[in-house]
């Protein structure tokens, strides 16, 4: 059974429509990477699949139960840690993690255990007599995930849990979210790419309120191309790279682009139709009498991927969400408070 299956999502704020036909599922165990920019409809979907709100169209559920017709077993089943930690400044940690047992109905046999795994998995057991207010900004989000892990969910959502944070913050919670992977599934929403990269197995981007992307992180960062530095002063290097099976293009590229130590080469990328061109290049190249320096995959960057998406256009672009409708820090578009309003 999916840990979630999502089909046909889509919600409209008045003339808005913040997410149209999305579908996805995840297994469980999973660690997934919503990713998207501002008022792409990321903030929405967490909220449809924590029972917040309603689609308008399609269904969503968790371990098989529908997010709109049973709501609160959804809810008893998910872990979720919004923006800003929902925490409140005078209480001390262990009062406030206390407090938050007893509104999750954590049964009080299994009360302490429950409350010990969720402090040490979040490494809070030195803070639980300090004032929320009195901690820093890292471990007041660490607060914010203990008590959206304390009562064992089967689905953690987590969003934006670095935003704000020291570089040494950011390590602490990037190790703390994989430990808290091993028993349950991950959805990790957030605009740092190198967080994802380091986190997450799986993407899905969302741009516009459309879909744009739903792959393994390797399968999406594959360009199906490859890079070869050729010595200086070798003829027809094109027209011997486009003749190898596969290959669709080979561009030299700038001599800005040639790294330290390859002074005497130029630099060409090659993109074909294989996921991996290497070994047919090999073959080439070697029955050549050219010096070649490097032969490898060109795997781009998540950031590249992120630039393509954004800029490919859209199937259908009358419902895009229009560039004012911005989440802000409380992860609410302006249009979500007006219509709640």
């Amino acid at each position: 059974m999916k840990a979630i299956e999502a089909t046909d999502l889509s919600k409209s704020y008045g003339s808005v429509q913040a997410l149209s036909h999305v579908s996805f599922s995840v297994e469980k165990g999973e660690v997934i990477g919503l990713l998207g920019p501002n008022g792409a409809g990321k903030t929405t979907l967490m909220k449809i699949l924590t029972g917040y709100l309603q689609p308008d169209e399609g269904t969503a559920a968790l371990r098989g139960i529908d997010v709109v017709s049973d709501p609160l077993s959804v809810q008893r089943r998910i872990g979720y840690l919004p923006e800003n930690a929902p925490v409140y400044h005078e209480m001390t940690v262990q009062e406030y993690l206390i407090m938050m047992a007893e509104l999750r109905d954590v049964p009080v046999d299994q009360r302490r255990s429950m409350l010990s795994d969720a402090i040490y998995a979040t490494g809070l057991e030195d803070y639980l007599t300090r004032p929320i207010g009195n901690l820093s900004k890292g471990y007041r989000q660490r607060v914010g995930i203990a008590q959206a892990v304390l009562h064992r969910p089967e689905l953690l959502i987590l969003d934006e849990p670095t935003s704000g944070l020291d570089p040494t913050q950011i390590a602490e919670i990037r190790t703390l979210i994989k430990r808290l992977a091993k028993t349950a599934t991950v959805m990790l929403s957030t605009h740092i790419l190198s967080e994802v990269e380091m986190t997450c197995e799986r993407v899905l981007v969302i741009m516009r309120g459309r879909l744009r992307a739903d792959a393994r992180l390797a399968e999406l960062r594959s360009g199906n191309a490859a890079v070869v530095a050729v010595e200086k002063g070798a003829s027809g290097v094109r027209e011997a790279l486009k003749a190898v099976a596969g290959v669709t293009s080979a561009e030299k590229e700038s001599a800005d682009a040639v790294s330290p130590g390859l002074e005497g080469f130029e630099r060409w990328r090659v993109t074909g139709e294989a996921d991996d061109l290497c070994p047919a290049l090999f073959e080439a190249l070697r029955k050549k009498a050219w010096k070649v320096a490097e032969l490898r995959s060109d795997t781009r960057t998540l950031e590249a991927v992120f630039r393509e998406l954004a800029q490919a256009p859209d199937v259908e672009t009358d419902d895009a969400v229009p560039s004012d409708v911005v989440a802000d820090a409380d992860g609410e578009t302006s249009t979500e408070k007006e219509v709640r309003a």
